[in-house]
């Protein structure tokens, strides 16, 4: 068995795959529909999307396989993204690439494959429509052309959720996007026994800023804080913008006491921003963070609520949060 080469450009690919804030969401009916038809056009039992992660694939729709993901070193779809056209293995049984792959040798049993790679804007190979089949076969030229077309449909769809679930000003997760990969992070959390907090942020005298400075220089605060958040938070941390000047974000595998550390880190680097920056202003914020309990927040809003109440209880108090990095 060959294992996928890793593409040149991985580290950008990676990071254009992770800012779409798609993976790991709930199946939707959009990519769902493209799969069905992929399916019935090709008269094969398995058509998926597969988005390829650091180490998996994973399917944001998968018809006809019960799997959500499977190792990046075995897939099919780790080779397709090297390429631009359609990739096509007409028997894997009777290809030395993948003749011992264990996706060949045991269930879902490939023998044919076809991937049409997805492509991002910057043209980054983000994962594959593709079909699958228990039999060898092969595809014409006009079959080709059709799953290029449907793998464009794809790519709209995955433009249009980038659209939806991100903030226009900052370029990070609006409420929706967070919302959504949020609920998804909270149930991982429960399954896995992983302590997770929630810190609800609020920007301190924006107002002020606006009406001194111009609303054009309030949206640079907003920004800049953005930007902050960015560089402090792990990849691994959902945070977005809320609205106004709201922000959030749920730290995974996270205690009461790395929580703490990593806001001292934000408050840290905010600090060093303020001092180079010399606007006139200083940007700063208070927070309250709350560790999720899955009894005491059956659900993420009541989560995001009692965040909100720590937050405004500590800036009505005129708390400052004295905080530095451990």
């Amino acid at each position: 068995m060959k294992k996928p080469d890793i593409p040149e450009n991985e580290e950008a690919r990676l990071k254009t795959l992770r800012s779409l804030n798609i993976l790991d969401t709930l199946p939707e009916e959009r990519f769902d529909r493209l799969t069905r038809m992929a399916k019935r056009l090709f008269g094969v039992p398995i058509a998926l999307v597969s988005l390829v992660d650091k180490d998996r694939q994973w399917f944001k729709s998968a018809e006809g396989l019960d799997a959500s993901e499977t190792p990046r070193d075995i897939s099919f779809c780790g080779h397709a993204i090297l390429g631009s056209e359609v990739f096509i293995i007409p028997d894997a049984s009777k290809d030395e690439r993948f003749a011992d792959n264990p996706l060949v040798l045991d269930k879902p049993d490939i023998r044919f494959y076809a991937g049409c790679p997805l492509k991002a804007e910057d043209g980054s190979k983000l994962g594959t429509l593709c079909v699958i089949d228990q039999e060898p076969r092969n595809i014409s030229e006009d079959d080709r052309e059709i799953l290029q077309d449907l793998a464009s449909m794809v790519e709209r769809e995955i433009a249009a959720v980038q659209l939806a679930t991100l903030d226009e000003l900052t370029q990070i997760s609006n409420r929706r996007g967070f919302m959504m990969l949020a609920h998804h992070s909270l149930n991982l959390s429960v399954r896995q026994q992983l302590p997770t907090s929630l810190v609800f942020i609020d920007l301190n005298k924006l107002k002020p800023v606006n009406d001194k400075f111009g609303h054009a220089e309030g949206d640079a605060a907003l920004i800049a804080f953005a930007q902050q958040m960015k560089s402090v938070f792990r990849d691994s941390d959902l945070f977005a913008r809320l609205g106004g000047d709201e922000f959030v974000v749920l730290l995974s595998n996270a205690s009461e006491e790395l929580t703490g550390r990593v806001m001292a880190r934000l408050q840290q680097s905010l600090n060093k921003y303020n001092e180079e920056a010399n606007r006139g202003y200083d940007i700063s914020f208070s927070f309250g963070a709350v560790e999720f309990d899955p009894d005491k927040h059956p659900s993420l809003e009541e989560l995001l609520a009692e965040g909100d109440s720590l937050m405004y209880a500590h800036k009505n108090a005129g708390r400052q949060e004295n905080i530095s990095p451990q």
